[in-house]
């Protein structure tokens, strides 16, 4: 699951394949999306008795998108991927959420030379993370982590660099990135959402003290 950007859940199978990605775009309405796109996934998972997952629950773990991404919505898909996951009695596995878009970069495209995820991080500013390749896990290797750029200053920023700009998350990418950190036995990121900026409310600070 990931709601960095818009609402997205992905299934994949035990080889890799994607079994069903769906999504929904806007920056709005994780929380009412976010169950539905699940139904949608659950419809496309193998039967108990299918050949392909003979396991009596052939799900194995749950693939939670960490972002960066804003407060708000970002939080929702991490709460139902731990509530989900809390449910069926399986792992969370936390994924940077850049780290899907370049897998499908780098599936499609395979560059050669460094590039640029970029997405919008909103108050005129943009998230953006390097890449260079893969490395030995299968994993998008990152360069330069995530940073955020002021609009006006990208192009200074990231000169001649490529640079893709992402406007939507696969869950399946997502589900990937977890199941090679998985093969490898790695950690790719914190429990903690890697949130684009601290939230704007803040915990009132004491009341000053009043004399007599």
């Amino acid at each position: 699951m990931d709601t960095s950007l818009g609402s997205a859940v992905g299934l994949i199978g035990r080889d890799g394949r994607t079994l069903a990605d769906v999504s929904q775009t806007g920056r709005l309405g994780h929380a009412e999306a976010i169950g539905s796109l699940l139904e949608q996934v659950l419809a496309a998972a193998p039967s108990p008795e299918s050949d392909d997952e003979p396991d009596p629950d052939p799900l194995t773990h749950v693939a939670a998108g960490m972002g960066p991404g804003p407060f708000t919505g970002l939080r929702i898909g991490i709460a139902a991927a731990r509530a989900f996951a809390l449910g069926r009695g399986v792992p969370v596995i936390a994924v940077p959420s850049h780290h899907a878009a370049a897998l499908e970069v780098i599936e499609t495209d395979a560059p050669a030379e460094p590039f640029a995820i970029l997405t919008d991080a909103r108050r005129r500013e943009t998230a953006v993370t390097v890449y260079e390749g893969i490395d030995v896990d299968g994993i998008p290797h990152a360069v330069v982590d995530t940073v955020l750029v002021p609009q006006a200053d990208v192009d200074r920023k990231l000169g001649a660099l490529r640079r893709i700009e992402v406007t939507a998350i696969s869950g399946a990418a997502v589900a990937r990135i977890a199941r090679r950190a998985v093969a490898a036995g790695r950690t790719l990121t914190g429990s903690e959402p890697l949130y684009l900026r601290p939230p704007d409310a803040r915990v009132p600070s004491a009341p000053k003290k009043v004399g007599p």
